[in-house]
């Protein structure tokens, strides 16, 4: 054993083992005895001995395994490899225990390095294209997989697998039809299967996601996208989807943000690029249009707005927003059917939309189509129960009332505005046109019709006429409540009145005219 002097320099040595303490003025103390050992080189191990070391660490990380204890089993194969490097089954028992903590692409690295060590371990093959297979690559599994076939041609494990491999490969080939076809639930379909395969492979996950957004299901893509930032915050793909599905729930600003944090972490990312460029030119015309509405300038709007619906077909709400924005502007131009018809085209891209039931019902009251008006004011009204959503309603509902019974204005060929005067003059003329002498020429069907029109004409004077009648016809009241019908109407003896009693008038037959040509006189 090696002596070494712990006392500093007052220290000396006196014989084996012993030492004397000196006092300050240099005086002998007490000797002590002080065997301080040494610090040794490690000791070198044999080869043999680091590899019954090694074994001792994998068979403890085999018993963690069992146990389903997967950090501890991966912290003693890493001693194993530690002490033993060159051992290839080291690595493959670790490469199965990431691939339990889900850690593929680090259990690939160690199943490569396994059949580097060893090119006929079986295991490490198997292993490495189980890693392949669900990072999505197919193919480089397919090859691991034939390896160990070649290895032991009746393995069913790997012609299993080899089976797993060719139908992610199938599934691949029918989502990029798919997506070309714009069959994206096809597509949403095929990542499905092929992820059932391949839980790892981010990139099926991104095609799953941006299929998902285009389909309009927004938070499931979103949780696609989150997930995978969770693992890998940097990674533009998902960026991307985030920001995509941003953009089309018309949230543009905070959209174009992701695509330009896309694009610092993939610079050639061409579809995020594409989506910012859509989404900044979509901003623009569609603020353009807004304007151009405030500012009265309808004509300039409609433009416009034609002009962002061409930019992105994809954005559903967006484009919703636009046509209802444009069928406004219809309905301030007076082209109400074609307003009607943009806001059909925002209600078939956005059925939730309800400021485009609400301008389609409006202009449905205005072309008098009141039955859709009716429809459309209901659909609001069960989806937001407000005040004012049930007085335009009832209107509407009062509206298709009024409009199922005879329209004495259009009877008598007069406005719902005209005065006293022209209901008089309108009277005057409709009444000759249909009295029953001047058709008396005329076949029965024809007769018979005109008779009907002529009771009609005096049935809308008698109404129209009156000041109290009238104004209960125009606010919707049934008159047939009020005990008036059209069996109460005599349309002789009303036109006799109006004429100036009987013997007042005459019709006569022009016979130089021909038949069924009358002139009337008054006496």
């Amino acid at each position: 054993m090696i002596k070494k002097n712990i006392c500093g320099e007052n220290c000396n040595l006196y014989g084996p083992g012993s030492v004397v303490l000196l006092s300050p003025a240099g005086s002998k103390m007490a000797a002590v005895d002080c065997d301080v050992p040494m610090d040794l080189e490690p000791e070198i191990m044999s080869e043999e001995e680091m590899e019954r070391e090694a074994e001792g660490f994998k068979e403890q990380g085999n018993a963690f395994y069992i146990q389903k204890d997967y950090s501890e089993a991966f912290n003693y194969y890493t001693k194993a490899i530690d002490t033993c490097p060159k051992n290839a089954s080291y690595y493959g028992n670790r490469a199965a225990t990431l691939m339990m903590l889900s850690r593929y692409r680090e259990a690939l690295e160690d199943s490569q390095q396994a059949v580097r060590l060893d090119d006929c371990f079986m295991k490490g093959h198997l292993r490495e294209g189980k890693c392949h297979l669900s990072l999505g690559n197919s193919m480089a599994a397919s090859r691991c997989f034939q390896k160990v076939l070649e290895l032991e041609h009746d393995n069913s494990q790997a012609q299993q697998e080899h089976k797993n491999a060719e139908a992610v490969q199938e599934y691949e080939k029918m989502a990029e039809f798919g997506f070309e076809k714009r069959d994206f639930r096809k597509v949403v379909y095929c990542m499905d299967r092929a992820l059932l395969f391949a839980p790892a492979c981010h990139r099926f996950k991104i095609l799953k996601a941006e299929c998902l957004a285009l389909l309009g299901r927004y938070p499931e893509a979103q949780s696609v996208a989150s997930d995978i930032l969770r693992m890998d915050s940097t990674n533009g793909d998902a960026l991307y989807v985030r920001g995509l599905c941003l953009y089309y729930e018309d949230c543009i600003d905070k959209a174009v943000q992701f695509f330009v944090q896309a694009l610092r972490m993939a610079p050639d990312h061409e579809k995020a690029r594409l989506a910012c460029r859509n989404a900044k030119a979509l901003k623009a015309k569609k603020e353009e249009g807004n304007k151009a509405f405030k500012d009265g300038n309808y004509e300039d709007a409609y433009r416009l707005y034609s002009e962002a619906l061409t930019i992105d077909p994809n954005n559903i709400k967006t484009n919703a927003k636009l046509y209802c924005n444009r069928g406004t502007v219809g309905s301030k131009l007076k082209k109400l059917e074609q307003a009607i018809e943009d806001c059909t085209s925002a209600i078939k891209l956005d059925e939730t939309y309800i400021k485009a039931y609400l301008r389609r019902a409006q202009c449905y009251m205005d072309t008098e189509q009141y039955e859709e008006a009716v429809r459309d004011y209901e659909k609001v009204y069960q989806t937001e129960k407000t005040k004012e959503h049930k007085h335009l309603l009832k209107t509407a509902q009062l509206e298709l009332k009024k409009s199922k019974r005879k329209d004495y204005y259009k009877v008598l060929g007069v406005g719902k505005s005209a005065t006293d005067d022209e209901i008089k003059k309108a009277y005057r003329k409709r009444a000759l046109m249909h009295h029953p002498d001047r058709h008396s020429a005329a076949t029965p069907e024809v007769q018979k019709e005109e008779e009907k029109k002529f009771k009609e004409v005096g049935e809308a004077f008698t109404v129209l006429s009156d000041p109290k009648k009238k104004s209960r016809y125009d606010s919707g009241h049934d008159l047939e409540d009020d005990g008036m019908n059209a069996g109460d109407f005599d349309a002789n003896n009303i036109f006799k009145a109006f004429f100036g009693g009987p013997g007042g008038f005459s019709f006569e037959a022009n016979q130089s005219s021909g038949p069924g040509n009358f002139f009337f006189q008054f006496g």
